[in-house]
C-alpha cells in the first residue's frame, strides 16, 4: 500500500516519541512562541488577506515571506552546525 509523504512518521521508539512529545510541547508553549504567534497574528490582522495566502512573517526580515523560505531557513536548513 502506498503512503503518502506527508504521512510518514519519525521511527522512534516508545520512550523517545514520549519524550519528544514532550519537549515540543514545552517549545510551544514557551512565552517566546506565544510572543511570536501573537505578534504574527496582529500583522496579519493589518494586511489584506490575499496578499498574506501561504506566506509568514520572517521576524528577522521584519516582514511577511513565503512559508517555504520561513521555514526552511532560506535554503540552510534547520540543523545547526
Amino acid at each position: 500500500m502506498n503512503r503518502s509523504p506527508f504521512r510518514l512518521k519519525q521511527q522512534l521508539s516508545k520512550e523517545a516519541a514520549l519524550k519528544k512529545a514532550k519537549r515540543d510541547l514545552e517549545t510551544a508553549k514557551s512565552p517566546t512562541r506565544k510572543k511570536k504567534k501573537a505578534d504574527n497574528q496582529k500583522k496579519r490582522r493589518k494586511k489584506s488577506a490575499a496578499y498574506l495566502k501561504g506566506k509568514d512573517y520572517d521576524h528577522t526580515k521584519k516582514k511577511f515571506v513565503s512559508v517555504k523560505d520561513n521555514r526552511g531557513n532560506y535554503g540552510k536548513g534547520t540543523k545547526k552546525l
